[in-house]
């Protein structure tokens, strides 16, 4: 679960308010699915998150309350990303951490998607432990490229006993369909299957009631319309927020200038490296600026949330919504006006060392600056959503602060690490069969660049080792 499941508030907001334990659990469940429909026509290469890179925004409700999202890449080896999401006024709270594991599977590469979510009812005192379905980019070598889902999920609820396994089926060789799901709800207390769950997760998923035999529509992907979030204008970011951050490579990218956007990606990566480097030879330990870790015994966790690894490193126990929002917002810059702190690290210039200056001073927390945070709406995107941790890049990654988050679809911002998402108002074409003719071929400008032909797009893009 990431920040893509927040957009669907009309969904969420109600959840902590259903009376009856089991229709609250399924709308739980529900409010699960509706996040997996934004599916990439086809699959590209990601920018990987930086050690302490951080990202926030915030979402703006028809009641004219908000939810709050903050996150930060929490470890880099193993990549860890870690967020925290509060809806003060609809008592949810929402803490989890992604542990995308890379592995490559002949012409296939899979992103193991370990790690949970704990989304908490604060009215209702119940706790939700959700998982994620592992990644697949199919055809990575040759043949047709393809995302997939795949292998189970679940979401339990240790106070009410129930829990839902939910398999995201993969196409087979001979048979099957693509982005099928299939499932049950289980009451472990009594032991029984309450509910079956059928359909496409990127259409139409069905509920059947196993004690009446009725089966309903749960969830209509195919109509479902997202909430996307606001963020603070680049000017009143940090030098370590995914949008700044990563700014001149996607800018680059954009225009498809390959030499600037790896000489960018390769000089941020260069500081990552220097400053490991130097923390290694002062026998310094890192630690995350906005998390820490679950095992240091601080309390404040139920039972099994150890496994979260990091949690928010605040004590959100306000007894009025007014008061928990000023505890979030003392975490981090999340609202207009709100200035990171200037302490953070420079980004040295390639091969120079040469320091850029920050572009703007802080400002403070208290001071509403003149530029308006403008909605993340939205734009046609130029390419497909990205496989996480493949450690390569995309040149055809589009990331704009006007738009859909910068890096907002990778560990940070979203939940699926180096991904991105399409807003269902726009229609996704399904592949084309890939060409006739072979689609690996060695470039003759770069001979040492090993070329890959997206087989639905036809552009051509070098592998690019990210870590080196």
């Amino acid at each position: 679960m990431d920040h893509s499941f927040m957009a669907h508030p009309e969904i969420m907001v109600q959840l902590p308010g259903i009376d009856d334990p089991v229709q609250r659990f399924v709308s739980v469940v529900k409010f699960y699915l509706s996040g997996w429909h934004i599916k990439p026509p086809g699959v590209k290469k990601p920018l990987n998150p930086i050690l302490g890179e951080t990202f926030t925004c915030f979402w703006e409700y028809p009641d004219k309350t908000k939810g709050y999202y903050i996150s930060e890449q929490t470890s880099h080896h193993p990549p860890k990303s870690s967020y925290f999401f509060l809806a003060p006024e609809h008592n949810i709270r929402i803490d989890g951490t992604l542990k995308p594991r890379s592995k490559f599977l002949g012409n296939s590469a899979a992103s193991l998607m370990e790690g949970i979510a704990v989304m908490r009812f604060l009215n209702r005192g119940e706790r939700f432990f959700i998982t994620q379905p592992n990644m697949y980019a199919r055809g990575i070598l040759f043949g047709k490229m393809k995302y997939e889902l795949g292998d189970h999920s679940t979401v339990k609820c240790p106070e009410s006993g129930l829990v839902a396994d939910i398999e995201f089926k993969t196409k087979g060789y001979f048979g099957g369909t693509y982005n099928a799901i299939g499932g049950f709800i289980k009451d472990t207390k009594n032991d029984r299957n309450l509910f079956e769950l059928s359909g496409l997760w990127n259409e139409e998923m069905y509920i059947k009631d196993l004690s009446t035999g009725k089966k309903t529509l749960l969830f209509d992907a195919s109509h479902a319309k997202e909430t996307y979030p606001t963020t603070r204008p680049l000017e009143q970011q940090g030098e370590r927020e995914s949008q700044r951050l990563w700014k001149k490579v996607t800018d680059a990218i954009k225009v498809k200038d390959q030499e600037t956007a790896t000489d960018e990606k390769s000089r941020i990566e260069d500081m990552q490296r220097q400053e490991a480097a130097n923390r290694a030879q002062d026998g310094e330990e890192w630690k995350p600026s906005l998390f820490r870790s679950t095992h240091e015994g601080q309390g404040g966790l139920g039972p099994d949330e150890e496994s979260l690894d990091w949690i928010i490193n605040a004590n959100i126990n306000g007894s009025t919504p007014e008061e928990q929002i000023k505890q979030v917002l003392a975490i981090a810059p999340i609202l207009p006006g709100q200035n990171s702190d200037s302490h953070e690290s420079s980004i040295p210039t390639r091969n120079t060392g040469r320091k850029e200056a920050s572009a703007v001073p802080s400002q403070g927390n208290g001071q509403q600056s003149q530029q308006e945070s403008v909605p993340m709406t939205p734009q046609p995107p130029t390419h497909s959503r990205t496989l996480p941790n493949m450690e390569q890049l995309s040149m055809n990654d589009t990331h704009q602060s006007h738009k859909e988050p910068e890096r907002g679809e990778n560990a940070l911002s979203g939940a699926r690490p180096g991904t991105e998402r399409l807003p269902s108002a726009w229609k996704i074409q399904e592949p084309h069969e890939a060409p006739k003719s072979s689609t690996l071929q060695q470039s003759r400008s770069a001979p040492e660049h090993l070329k890959r032909a997206d087989s639905e797009t036809g552009q051509e893009e070098d592998f690019v080792d990210a870590e080196g």
